[in-house]
C-alpha cells in the first residue's frame, strides 16, 4: 500500500533518530489518519535516523508484498 502525503508530511516533520515507539506516539498525537498509523506499526522495532529511512523501509514491504505469490483463485 503506498503512502499517503499526509504520511510524507509528518515523517518529513519528525525529529531523528526515532524509535518505531516514537513515531507511532506522535502520530496519534498529530491525528494521523489510521491507514498511515497502521503502516507505521507494521515497520520493524528499531531507531530511525532519518524521513529516508523510514520511506525505504515502507517501500520495502509494500514490494514485498506485491512480489509475494498469491493463491490461485477458484472458480
Amino acid at each position: 500500500m503506498p503512502h499517503s502525503p499526509a504520511l510524507d508530511r509528518f515523517l518529513a516533520g519528525m525529529e531523528y533518530p526515532a524509535l518505531r515507539d516514537d513515531l507511532l506516539r506522535e502520530a496519534v498525537r498529530e491525528g494521523l489518519p489510521a491507514d498511515d498509523r497502521a503502516l507505521l506499526e507494521s515497520l520493524p522495532e528499531q531507531s530511525y535516523s532519518a524521513a529516508w529511512q523510514v520511506r525505504f523501509r515502507l517501500a520495502r514491504r509494500t514490494l514485498a508484498e506485491a512480489l509475494a505469490p498469491r493463491e490461485p483463485v477458484r472458480a
